[in-house]
């Protein structure tokens, strides 16, 4: 992969711009933000997506493939960290001396003329963004945003609003995150994650603390986990905690993982009572954090708890895809331990009787080698487990790291099916599927695609 030169500056005009990746849901909604702007929008990506058909009605002009003669003549050229050196587009590019930028140089751009809160975190960015945003919207404030999935209830993954606010998901797996003129910000969560890039947990708490210390207004932080505590101590901009901690600004009570989380919310010495369109404690997690950032916005607090509690959810996240002979097929993102743990918690309290059948693409090979562990016992919620083969996304092979790892060490193997064959996984599944079963694919690679095969798998069982 390349590393980011973000000493490349961003030209005052972008011009005609070209994006080598337009497929995800970063690059895309950027993309989309272009186009209503005005600017012609080209692109290139290794497969057809619901995001480029999206792209392609609103006129973006995409290839798939990856091939000098995509790129054309832009006046930008706009990448992700995940693009591999060797990429032709991207090496004509450099030929010809045309701009290249980092995505969030592009984002940090769009977002320059706002007022701009940026939701970090290794989980839950991309659902507390969306709850952030859904509730500004129903509030009448009109926000711009760029978000890490499509929001359900408007269908996109970004907008250009005419209100003050720009809202986006930061990543923080680079270190890009620190490109942005940030307002305020609200940090979910700092679990280890990245150590490949970072080095070291301490490296990880300080470059959190570091974005967080470019809030020029206040930060919206976790009071529960362990390195967002440590972060807090290395913060100098006014904080807002959350959690169940009992010292949280923000405190959650109560909770019950129903198939839709209910708990109560306090805040000075206001209790709120509040169930959520969505199953699992994580999610009232991600709900208190997003009302700590329109607290502190100013919005009233019961105002901010009840528009936060209607949304509706993201893409890839618990999303259910179908039923087939009484079997429901869903699709999670989760792709580190603790999202795992968290989806397959929430999955547990709506499947109820049923056998909860996890089909899992670990992602990395680097996070494979240094979480296989914590894999395999956070898989072993699941009554029965179906191993796919390693996504590589950015990362060359590294020699002895494979899934075996992980189901090396699951205890019972009884109830993991190692599947290193794509085509073997469907049939798999479906065989250990019966009625009043859930089948749940997860990780943040392409697994997802595997959903139609699934289905035709179970109407043949």
């Amino acid at each position: 992969m390349i590393k980011p030169d973000f000493s490349q500056p961003v030209p005052t005009q972008l011009g005609v711009v070209h994006f080598i990746g337009i497929g995800g849901s970063g690059m895309s909604g950027i993309a989309r933000l272009l186009i209503g702007m005005g600017h012609k929008v080209t692109g290139s990506d290794l497969r057809d997506s619901s995001n480029i058909k999206a792209l392609r009605q609103l006129g973006a002009e995409i290839s798939i493939g990856h091939d000098k003669a995509h790129l054309g003549n832009p006046d930008t050229v706009v990448v992700t960290s995940a693009l591999w050196p060797t990429n032709p587009e991207y090496l004509l590019a450099l030929e010809k001396g045309i701009p290249i930028i980092h995505r969030s140089q592009a984002l940090a751009h769009l977002a320059s003329k706002k007022r701009l809160i940026a939701v970090a975190g290794a989980h839950g960015k991309t659902t507390s963004t969306g709850m952030i945003i859904t509730a500004l919207t129903a509030m009448d404030q009109d926000p711009s945003f760029v978000n890490g999935g499509v929001i359900n209830s408007v269908g996109a993954s970004s907008k250009s609003g005419s209100g003050e606010l720009f809202i986006i998901e930061a990543d923080e797996s680079d270190g890009s995150f620190l490109q942005y003129e940030t307002a305020i910000s609200l940090i979910t969560n700092v679990d280890p994650d990245h150590l490949d890039h970072y080095g070291s947990i301490e490296a990880f708490h300080a470059v959190f603390a570091q974005f967080a210390n470019k809030s020029k207004e206040f930060v919206a932080i976790s009071s529960d986990d362990e390195g967002a505590s440590e972060v807090s101590k290395l913060i100098s901009r006014p904080m807002i905690s959350f959690g169940e901690a009992a010292t949280a600004d923000i405190r959650i009570e109560n909770i019950a993982e129903n198939a839709e989380v209910s708990f109560d919310l306090v805040y000075k010495d206001l209790v709120t009572h509040s169930k959520l369109l969505l199953a699992g404690k994580h999610n009232a997690l991600n709900a208190a954090g997003a009302v700590a950032i329109l607290v502190g916005l100013g919005f009233d607090f019961e105002d901010s708890l009840r528009e936060v509690a209607k949304f509706q959810g993201t893409e890839r996240r618990f999303e259910l895809h179908g039923k087939v002979r009484g079997v429901s097929v869903y699709d999670d993102f989760a792709h580190h331990p603790t999202e795992v743990a968290a989806a397959l918690n929430g999955a547990r309290a709506v499947v109820g009787v049923g056998k909860l059948i996890t089909v899992f693409q670990p992602h990395l090979f680097s996070r494979t080698r240094l979480f296989a562990k914590e894999f395999a016992e956070v898989l072993a919620a699941s009554d029965e487990v179906v191993l796919l083969d390693i996504y590589a996304a950015r990362e060359d092979p590294e020699p002895g790291v494979t899934s075996e790892l992980i189901f090396d060490k699951f205890v019972d193997k009884s109830r993991i099916h190692y599947a290193p064959s794509w085509d073997q996984a469907p049939s798999v599944a479906a065989a250990l599927a019966t009625e009043g079963d859930f089948i749940i694919t997860m990780g943040c690679g392409d697994v997802y695609r595997m959903v139609p095969e699934l289905l035709e798998s179970l109407q043949s069982h």
